[in-house]
């Protein structure tokens, strides 16, 4: 008759804990059918399920085990396991898992304990929890802090809607972000990530800027406020705006485009993502002046935008070639994943605007960032309350790995 002990380890950190227990059950034939550590605060807390073959003895193992760490000034529990409990538990390693990520400026016992209620409510079990952000110091506690937990979770919820309604009621009423997603072998896979540029890459909105410059502002800001808000069509909004710009001289370019202003975490994010090996986009309904300005700046792979037509140096109020819309961003992200021999799984895209939803909607990882109402509402995924960065987080990245690549 086999025997199982759950094995428990507490106390502080030290070398050769490990070693030193799974050395006894080694000199004792024992097989470890699951295993578990992690360290809190230098605090740490290990698990080992253990099977002991039929006619073998536990109890002087579990004795020798129990001396050494009373040696190590370690404490330590066994809990015998049924079997029947036990083939239960292995039954439960084909349901679904889920991912859920937390980001916010600071982690509270309040955000967590709402989070993993819904999670509850909704039939799921977490069985690991992990954060992906770094130490911080109470020493700098600022508006640019960055915190992060990663709950995993195994089931299937009875009502998917309903739960990401639930969390995105949490996510409003507590000012955090909660990101839920299937985790699966994609996740780990993404080798693609397309953005779009204004309001996105940049806290502006180009055209804006440029109709600031001709005297035009409020006008095309209306215009540009509605289309993004999905209440105009963006063709329509866009041949608009266009044709207010005309007479503008087209040297304003220049000076627009070395004051944009940089998104909080963009800078980071593409140098994480360069150097980690991902391929990146703009793809844009604003103009490749500013998107190659941004190509160059901060070294990314492919830009797709509108051309301004310049006649004598000024700008007609036409673009020329086929218009960037939302149609055309799907369009154009389905090409760079046929191009890079990658399925859409592994395409992340984000944007701010109406027009960015059919990008989103395709890619595997579709996010809304600080987005308008209707595209937060639509969008599988959002992050509202940190920078760009946060990003890596979504995509199962910790800092400390980031920091070390």
């Amino acid at each position: 008759m086999r025997e199982l002990i759950l094995i428990n380890i507490s106390g502080h950190d030290k070398p050769a804990v490990t070693s030193a227990v799974t050395r006894i059950l080694a000199q004792n034939g024992a097989n470890v059918l699951d295993i578990g550590q992690a360290v809190i605060h230098d605090q740490l807390s290990l698990g080992m399920l253990v099977e002991f073959n039929s006619g073998s003895n536990a109890e002087p193992v579990l004795a020798a085990i129990e001396a050494k760490m009373a040696e190590l000034e370690m404490r330590v529990r066994f809990n015998p396991i049924d079997q029947g409990s036990y083939q239960g538990w292995v039954q439960q390693q084909g349901k679904p898992r889920h991912i859920v990520t937390l980001l916010a400026r600071h982690i509270t016992a309040e955000q967590i304990a709402e989070l993993t209620h819904v999670v509850a409510a909704h039939g799921l079990n977490i069985d690991n929890i992990s954060r992906l952000s770094g130490r911080v110091s109470l020493e700098h506690d600022n508006d640019k802090t960055k915190a992060c937990v990663e709950f995993s979770a195994r089931g299937t919820p009875a009502d998917i809607s309903q739960l990401r309604a639930d969390f995105a009621d949490l996510a409003s009423k507590l000012n955090v972000d909660i990101a839920f997603q299937q985790d699966n072998m994609f996740r780990r896979t993404r080798r693609l990530v397309c953005f779009d540029m204004d309001s996105t890459l940049i806290e502006a909105e180009v055209i804006d800027e440029l109709a600031k410059a001709a005297g035009v502002g409020d006008e095309v800001i209306a215009i540009t406020e509605a289309a993004m808000r999905g209440e105009l069509d963006f063709k329509e909004s866009f041949t608009r705006r266009m044709a207010l710009l005309k007479g503008l001289d087209v040297s304003v370019l220049e000076s627009i485009a070395a004051t944009l202003p940089i998104t909080e975490g963009a800078e980071h994010l593409i140098s994480s993502l360069r150097k980690l090996g991902y391929k990146t986009a703009i793809l844009s309904g604003g103009f490749n002046y500013f998107g190659q300005y941004l190509q160059s700046k901060l070294g990314i792979d492919y830009v797709f935008a509108n051309e301004l037509e310049v006649v004598d140096g000024k700008v007609t109020g036409r673009v020329t070639g086929q218009i960037v819309d939302g149609a055309r961003k799907a369009e154009l992200l389905r090409e760079l994943a046929a191009k890079e021999q990658i399925s859409l799984e592994q395409v992340v895209a984000v944007g701010d605007g109406a027009n960015d939803l059919p990008m989103l909607s395709i890619a595997g990882l579709g996010i809304a960032f600080r987005a308008k109402p209707l595209v937060k509402a639509e969008a599988k995924q959002a992050i509202s309350t940190l920078g760009l960065d946060a990003i890596l987080y979504l995509m199962g990245f910790r800092d400390r790995e980031i920091n070390e690549a």
